[in-house]
């Protein structure tokens, strides 16, 4: 067990992201009641040893799409729609999944306005203080029913979204479920040869350079590269991140234990970078 990853289980405030691949049965696209059952008692076990936590999940809109038979969404308003009957579903699932295990949780959506505008971050930022202090779960998603910037995969699968609320939140650690064990040299889906990345001390332009083209799953948008732009805002101000795969979600407490699971990103906090600036000029 290496000195960094031994200290994980000092951290205070833990965001976890979950993608919609992680969520759903891949046969058919439902949820997967077994898998959020595990993931919600994970968050609830982290509570309950006197840490935060925030979840940051994706499958509203292939939670929507499902819901009215959508085989697939082919324009922005027929996503927003479903995003706007999948939220409300999903969240209701969360709901009584918590309630199961004693634990309140509330729902943030955020758009990138909610990060640019100073007064409305000021005001999540708040809004999250707050209900970390009641010791209640927040469970943040981007409000895709007004927001085209992930649908049009700008912000992609929530990778950004969890790091901007790991920033937002003075989070130390951001864990990245992904239906990938971690960083390689290449796409391991397409390249054999490509080699693990254990342990990344330092982002290099090489490594970000090593995310571009990868995409992610079908019901998924994120793939390497957003990742890459999610360690740069987590590690620059000032958490560790690790990208572990979600298939098993009892690889948080694993994480969190020290083992070695996924490739772990060192803090690296600069007092010169702005995350919100950041997220403006993002594909500007």
């Amino acid at each position: 067990m290496n000195e960094l990853r031994k200290k994980l289980k000092d951290k205070k405030r833990i965001v976890v992201k979950i993608g919609s691949s992680s969520l759903q049965h891949p046969e058919t696209g439902d949820l997967d009641y077994i898998k959020m059952d595990i993931l919600v008692r994970e968050l609830c076990n982290i509570r309950n040893m006197g840490k935060d936590v925030i979840l940051v999940t994706s499958g509203a809109v292939a939670c929507g799409r499902k819901a009215v038979n959508l085989k697939k969404t082919t324009t922005i308003s027929e996503k927003q729609a479903c995003a706007a009957i999948g939220q409300a579903r999903l969240m209701m699932t969360y709901q009584k999944i918590f309630s199961e295990y004693s634990h309140q949780a509330a729902q943030i959506l955020m758009t990138r306005n909610t990060i640019v505008d100073a007064v409305n971050r000021n005001n999540a930022q708040n809004t999250f203080h707050t209900l970390l202090e009641m010791g209640v779960i927040p469970i943040v998603n981007e409000n895709d029913t007004i927001s085209t910037f992930e649908l049009e995969k700008v912000i992609g699968d929530n990778d950004t979204l969890s790091a901007i609320v790991t920033a937002l939140t003075g989070a130390d650690l951001l864990i990245l479920l992904s239906d990938i064990n971690g960083l390689y040299t290449d796409d391991p889906r397409k390249n054999k040869n490509a080699e693990f990345i254990d342990t990344v001390e330092c982002l290099t332009d090489e490594l970000i350079s090593m995310g571009k083209g990868t995409t992610g799953s079908e019901s998924g948008t994120g793939g390497m590269e957003t990742k890459l732009t999610a360690a740069k805002i987590a590690t620059y101000s000032g958490a560790d991140m690790v990208i572990a795969n979600g298939k098993d979600v009892r690889v948080i407490h694993r994480i969190l234990e020290g083992r070695n699971y996924g490739t772990i990103f060192k803090a690296n906090k600069n007092e010169a970078f702005d995350f919100a600036e950041f997220v403006d000029n993002l594909h500007k």
